[in-house]
């Protein structure tokens, strides 16, 4: 059986540093850091007391008051991200099988904050009313309703689930979908993430593993991936969606092709919980998987969207992976974290940086790793690799790799290229 190409036909980002496609990527290339105080809540007697949040945010410019309510925040986010990207698509909804178009969404947690606040309602008030909850509760909380209500909102019949492996969750949101779209079961995919966890439950959580960083006197260079500095990522929010689609569909209703989706790959450390393993072994080894599934060779690659959390062992475990598998041509390539200006999306990560790559091959440009500061070096990590510090460079980009690793070890690699007929 051949396989089917795919291609990238939509683009729709809600993040801290831009709540539309082109206003994220330009303060991508401009190394603009989206830190700053937390407002969802007070954070005052908390060990992280920022994060980076989705700003300017106005749930009734996009949804009707009435079912916002009825939404958690991360799945008002993708609603958001997903129209933007379905309107960027061009999709005829009238005229197009919506038995053949699909959502496929990813999230790390799901409702966290409406699970939050229902159960400290419950526990202020039980001894008093009894047990009193919000009708909307559950389908507000469950980590799948995302998908479903972007389905529900334009009638897409197609294959319409949630993965949720962590922060990997959205990139294997990507490779499932792009699967279905080359074994012919499906035309149109919308795939991406979305996440929104800066709450107390998330904040203190990861507070209390000692995973977020602690620079609350100097917010906005908190997230400083592969410099010695670093002491933890930096929470983020938002959603991304990429609308995946097959490529003789796409021709034929005339769709504007951004780039072709070559490969995906997932691997597990089996190792930890928590910690990716020291010597990068799943991470080598997924990205491994997607070059084989492209058919393409290490050479192929100019650009990789590492995971680069700024966590003090995450970060050198990936730099052992590439150097492992690139090799000597590691030394010639791109390599940055986005995260260094948008935070830590979790289960949104995934798209939001895969959204990245796309427009770095479209543009021949590669973000930078912003708030490296001249000789905050780690001894671990070889310098003679180009991370790309604090100022975008303009190269051709054939391909670009994005790699997003999740607690219990899942990892998972999208590899996406120019189109070419």
């Amino acid at each position: 059986m051949e396989l089917k190409r795919v291609v990238v036909t939509g683009l729709g980002a809600l993040t801290p540093v831009g709540n539309t496609v082109p206003e994220f990527w330009e303060n991508l290339i401009k190394g603009v850091s989206g830190a700053g105080p937390i407002t969802h809540f007070d954070a005052s007697k908390f060990k992280s007391k920022f994060a980076c949040e989705v700003k300017n945010f106005n749930v009734t410019d996009f949804i009707d008051r009435k079912e916002a309510r009825k939404m958690d925040l991360y799945t008002q986010y993708a609603i958001v991200a997903a129209k933007e990207a379905v309107k960027d698509s061009g999709i005829d909804i009238e005229k197009d099988d919506l038995n053949k178009i699909g959502v496929i969404y990813g999230v790390g947690i799901g409702g966290l904050h409406t699970f939050e606040e229902e159960v400290l309602n419950y526990a202020q008030t039980k001894d008093t009313i009894g047990p009193r909850f919000n009708p909307f509760f559950i389908p507000k909380m469950i980590a799948d309703i995302a998908a479903g209500q972007i389905s529900m909102l334009y009638g897409f019949h197609g294959p319409n689930f949630t993965t949720t492996s962590a922060c990997a969750s959205s990139s294997n949101a990507i490779g499932v979908a792009f699967d279905l779209i080359r074994l012919g079961k499906a035309n149109i995919i919308v795939a991406g993430g979305a996440e929104a966890t800066i709450f107390p439950a998330g904040v203190g959580g990861f507070n209390a593993m000692n995973a977020l960083s602690t620079r609350n006197d100097d917010m906005e260079h908190a997230s400083r991936p592969f410099s010695a500095s670093r002491d933890g990522f930096v929470m983020g929010e938002g959603a991304g969606c990429l609308i995946l689609e097959e490529l003789e569909h796409a021709k034929a209703r005339g769709a504007k092709i951004y780039a072709e989706l070559a490969g995906t790959g997932a691997s597990a450390d089996a190792y930890h919980i928590t910690a990716s393993h020291p010597e990068g072994l799943g991470a080598r080894l997924v990205m491994q998987n997607a070059l084989k599934d492209a058919g393409m060779k290490p050479e192929d690659i100019d650009y990789i969207n590492v995971h680069g959390t700024s966590t003090p062992v995450g970060d050198i475990s990936e730099v052992k992976a590439i150097q492992a598998l690139f090799g000597e041509y590691a030394y010639k390539l791109n390599i940055s974290s986005t995260k260094s200006m948008t935070g830590h999306l979790l289960g949104a990560a995934g798209a939001v940086e895969a959204i990245a790559c796309v427009l770095s091959v479209v543009n021949d440009i590669i973000p930078p790793t912003i708030n490296h500061e001249e000789g905050d070096n780690d001894e671990e990590i070889d310098y003679n690799l180009n991370f790309t510090f604090n100022k975008a460079q303009h190269r051709v980009v054939r391909a670009a790799l994005s790699n997003t690793f999740g607690f219990g070890g899942h990892n998972a690699c999208v590899i996406v290229k120019k189109y070419t007929e």
